[in-house]
């Protein structure tokens, strides 16, 4: 098993996968969680661990929301009727949710990204997705430095203390 697949994420959860690059290039204004519609065998490449959204995105068409190359690779003990490992995944949301998203990127330009993706309590898959507004190289100077600063911080605080 993978070792990303064992955390758990704040949700008490098995995190699956982490596009850790999303929290680098965007700033997250509202965060949401969504359910994906799945096949059985790329469920079972799930559970197994496997599986990656670094480079995926989120779109709107025909009033859905839709995630667009995400990869779970082939299941290995699957037969001739495996899905396909870059398949465009509906994610499942309430109505009211996928207006707001869509209101976001069409009024205010902003992008949808998906964050992480883990199975919840009660076993279903879930991803975190996440309204964000692009960051341009300066705003990702400014945060490094301010995270350096806080890191800095709280260590000569414990020095002290």
């Amino acid at each position: 098993m993978a070792a990303a697949a064992k955390k758990k994420s704040e949700s008490g959860g098995k995190l699956i996968a982490d596009n850790r690059k999303a929290r680098h290039n965007f700033e997250f204004i509202e965060i949401l969680e969504a359910g994906i519609q799945l096949t059985g065998t790329e469920v079972k490449t799930l559970r197994n661990g496997k599986a990656n959204i670094a480079e995926s995105y989120a779109t709107e068409e025909g009033g859905e929301i839709w995630l667009i190359n995400s990869y779970i690779p082939e299941y290995l003990a699957g037969n001739r009727n495996n899905h396909n490992p870059r398949r465009r995944r509906k994610l499942l949301l309430h109505r009211k949710q996928v207006s707001k998203l869509i209101g976001g990127v069409q009024r205010e330009g902003l992008t949808i990204v998906p964050n992480k993706l883990y199975f919840n309590e009660r076993g279903l898959a879930k991803l975190q997705i996440a309204l964000a507004k692009g960051r341009k190289a300066h705003d990702k100077r400014q945060v490094a430095k301010k995270r350096d600063w806080e890191r800095e911080k709280a260590r000569l605080m414990r020095d002290k203390g």
